[in-house]
């Protein structure tokens, strides 16, 4: 996966908004507001993403392509290297995996909004 294909894959989620809050190197996506996934736009391609503390050590031990989130709660957050021996399929469940996070912490004003959106 490319920069442009993990772009198209978040723009392509319901109420995705894209944009650089940290300068021109940095892409971060958000769903109504709230960041999912911020991307650098360096080679080896890199993407912070949120992750169910659990599953977040399940991914650090299995790949060593997943970190703890650099600069974010190491906890809730990994880096991740896309690219290598890291399964796309992975890629994309990790970010639907840190979509869905995000969604579930909102209330449901917010949930309400984004289901009207087509």
């Amino acid at each position: 996966m490319n920069i442009e294909q993990l772009r198209d894959y978040c723009m392509s989620k319901k109420g995705v908004t894209e944009g650089f809050p940290f300068g021109p190197d940095t892409l971060v996506f958000k769903v109504m507001g709230k960041v999912f996934l911020i991307t650098g736009m360096d080679t080896p391609l890199q993407m912070n993403v949120k992750s169910d503390p659990e599953e977040a050590i399940a991914l650090r031990e299995e790949h060593p392509e997943v970190q703890p989130g650099y600069h974010m709660n190491k906890k809730h957050w990994n880096t991740v290297t896309v690219g290598g021996n890291l399964p796309d399929s992975l890629v994309i469940k990790m970010i639907d995996d840190s979509y869905a996070l995000i969604i579930a912490g909102m209330n449901k004003k917010e949930r309400e909004v984004l289901e009207e959106i087509s």
